[in-house]
């Protein structure tokens, strides 16, 4: 009995998103984990939700990004609903916001499907930053006057934007 209970409690949970794109509208809601695997379906759909809204260019969504985003919910014990403000960008989309945008590093991991500009829906940004500061699972900015918290899969740095 004890091994059983064991093994269910070890056995990989299901992961879901509930997203919201801010520039188009659109929402998801994504059960992109099951049985122990991604759903690739779901990955796709994610992936089209995050595509770079400025002209539709789409790039695999690095899975280490959503599962973040699950665990930072749970952590602070909301349901996973996000609002996202920038998935994909495209290298003309990042280089027209370098040349227009304070902050917008010419190299973003943006570029690179490594990175998520999001909000937690209920939770204030700034306990956002800080439960992402205390996974050290990346890096980490903080954007107050915009309200948003920066994410990605790279190393592990932090700052104020």
């Amino acid at each position: 009995m004890a091994r059983a209970a064991r093994a269910a409690a070890e056995a990989p949970r299901d992961r879901e998103l509930l997203l919201v794109n801010t520039h188009t509208g659109e929402s998801l809601d994504a059960r992109y984990f099951t049985g122990g695997a991604y759903n690739q379906d779901q990955l796709g759909e994610l992936d089209w939700l995050l595509r770079d809204y400025r002209n539709s260019a789409v790039l695999p969504i690095d899975t280490r990004l959503f599962d973040l985003l699950h665990d930072l919910a749970l952590a602070a014990g909301r349901e996973p609903r996000y609002e996202i403000i920038s998935g994909y960008r495209s290298p003309a989309t990042n280089a027209m916001l370098v040349a227009t945008t304070n902050g917008v590093s010419s190299h973003s991991l943006h570029m690179e499907g490594r990175a998520v500009d999001v909000r937690l829906v209920g939770l204030p940004v700034i306990a956002l930053r800080d439960l992402a500061l205390a996974r050290q699972a990346g890096g980490v900015g903080y954007y107050p006057v915009s309200e948003f918290v920066h994410l990605d899969s790279g190393p592990v740095r932090s700052w104020s934007g």
